[in-house]
């Protein structure tokens, strides 16, 4: 139902604007809830960027949008008292995005923005009045160096972090699970974030890319050998099914209190992704395999630490024998058409992309490299 004097049945806030997930979840919320007027919270520095998104929206929802100076990590999100009070007195969800992601980050900064950050929205979801939802987007990393399956509700079983990204956004969860006890939290999880499954579009070249690019800038003729034995899954999954599905999840009742992983149901090995890779790129399918530790080396080609300064994270995942449980995800997800695409499906989509970005950093003279917007 409306609310009394406006024209809008919710008011959603949402923050880590203008990072990609932040930038794709604004799209969903305003193209799938037509009468939701949406506050974007944003640092000051990004201020060109977001009048940037906003001229590319349709007129209709570019007016249910406005842009709230602030920073997810301050004290009261860096609000002034009557904007933060007026904040809680209207916002019905939040989707809290903001989080360091970039492995090569200092430590102070991802402990100041993942975990600075979750305890801000936490206050600030304290203080609403009529609160449906917080929808924390944490990560699959979380469970860290565990093996085997990792149900959703696991979080602290013992397991050690390869970086500071993955013990900071596990601490932050521990923050939202104390909070759940009185607050209706929700907890999203998903593993590798590669780009759009129609557009192939993404942010920034790193994870899964590093070896994207290896392949599709190798020579035609050169078949590249596998890190590792390439037989264990590679947990990879879309942005656009992430933002779909943490939609869907965060405005349905029965989600709040629990946490959601959203993956591949069916991830393939390794390997095949990386034969369907070098076919969407003509070369050659990768023959062989070679240790992890020489593909480190590999990785540290000269130029390459233009593209991301932190390959380990990656390549453990290729030799780490996990995988996710789902059921929480697979019930509420149930009967709404929201399924994730399998990697065959947009595999070319992701290559041309980069290929697209390599064409276009070539007529420029220009480093490819795309920084960790909230850094």
């Amino acid at each position: 139902m409306p609310r009394p004097g406006t024209a809008y049945d919710e008011v959603v806030l949402l923050t880590g604007f203008p990072s990609f997930l932040s930038r794709k979840m604004a799209a969903q919320i305003l193209s799938a809830e037509p009468r939701t007027r949406l506050h974007v919270l944003v640092r000051q520095k990004f201020e060109a960027e977001s009048r940037a998104f906003l001229d590319e929206l349709p007129e209709d929802q570019r007016a249910r949008v406005s842009f709230l100076e602030g920073d997810a990590s301050s004290m009261d999100l860096g609000l002034s008292g009557k904007e933060f009070t007026a904040l809680a007195g209207e916002v019905d969800r939040i989707h809290h995005c903001a989080s360091v992601t970039y492995h090569g980050v200092d430590r102070p900064t991802a402990e100041q923005v993942n975990i600075g950050g979750a305890r801000e929205v936490v206050e600030l979801g304290r203080a609403c009045s009529q609160l449906k939802a917080l929808v924390f987007h944490s990560t699959a990393s979380v469970c860290g160096n565990r093996t085997g399956i990792v149900r959703e509700e696991d979080l602290d079983r013992g397991q050690s972090f390869g970086n500071v990204v993955e013990e900071t956004k596990a601490r932050a969860e521990k923050i939202m699970r104390a909070a759940m006890l009185k607050m209706p939290i929700v907890v999203v999880r998903p593993s590798i974030v590669v780009g759009d499954s129609t557009t192939g579009e993404v942010d920034r070249f790193d994870g899964p890319y590093l070896l994207i690019l290896l392949i599709v800038t190798s020579p035609p003729e050169l078949a590249l050998p596998l890190p590792g034995r390439g037989d264990l899954p590679l947990h990879v999954v879309p942005v656009d099914y992430v933002v779909r599905a943490a939609h869907a999840i965060g405005r349905d009742p029965a989600a709040v209190g629990r946490t959601f992983h959203l993956v591949d149901p069916a991830p393939l090995t390794a390997r095949r992704v990386f034969e369907l890779v070098a076919q969407a790129g003509g070369r050659r399918l990768p023959r062989g395999s070679i240790p992890a530790n020489l593909t480190r080396a590999l990785l540290s080609t000269p130029g390459l630490d233009r593209f991301a300064k932190s390959p380990r994270a990656f390549l453990d995942a290729l030799i780490t024998p996990v995988s996710y449980s789902s059921a929480n995800t697979d019930e509420i997800l149930s009967g709404k058409g929201i399924r994730c695409p399998p990697f065959e499906v947009y595999s070319e989509k992701l290559v041309e992309f980069v290929q697209q970005r390599l064409r276009e950093k070539r007529a420029r003279k220009a480093p490819l490299e795309v920084d960790d917007p909230l850094v």
